[in-house]
């Protein structure tokens, strides 16, 4: 089985990489990932950290992500749980193979009172080859005081462009 380097980083990764050490180049970066991913749009969201094996993105609470209770919605904590893994993905999946969702569980711990932050993170970094790979990616959601609000595996497929 051939295996591919890491050092292929993604068109996404390469921006990542040049904006967001520069003055605002978080929120243009994160401006970007809603232009090109529109259903990301309602959560506001802002990527804070992107790095093999790693992500972090935040959304605010606003009325446009409330539920009857003026809680975070399910489907909103979805989104921000799938936009961490996918920044995850982007920052570790090399150029030369491609990434799909498969499937996603999801375990609602607690209401989301307040602002949210996600975080994506693998405990190793696979080596991706020919072979199509499911990799489970672990996110946990977060409310401002720390607590877990909703704990999430997404699955995605990974193979060769």
């Amino acid at each position: 089985m051939r295996t591919v380097e890491q050092s292929t980083p993604t068109t996404t990764f390469q921006l990542w990489q040049r904006l967001a050490g520069a003055p605002l180049g978080k929120w243009v970066f994160s401006l970007a990932v809603r232009l090109r991913a529109p259903y990301f749009r309602t959560i506001l969201p802002t990527v804070v950290h992107m790095r093999p094996g790693f992500s972090e993105v935040r959304a605010p609470k606003w009325w446009g992500v409330h539920n009857h209770l003026g809680t975070f919605h399910a489907i909103a904590m979805c989104n921000l749980a799938e936009l961490a893994m996918g920044m995850l993905a982007e920052a570790t999946v090399p150029a030369t193979h491609r990434w799909i969702p498969r499937g996603m569980t999801v375990d609602y711990l607690a209401k989301a009172r307040t602002s949210l932050r996600a975080v994506a993170q693998l405990a190793e970094i696979p080596a991706f080859g020919g072979e199509p790979v499911d990799l489970p990616v672990p996110v946990l959601v977060y409310d401002k005081t720390g607590r877990v609000v909703v704990q999430a595996v997404i699955t995605v497929k990974v193979s060769e462009r």
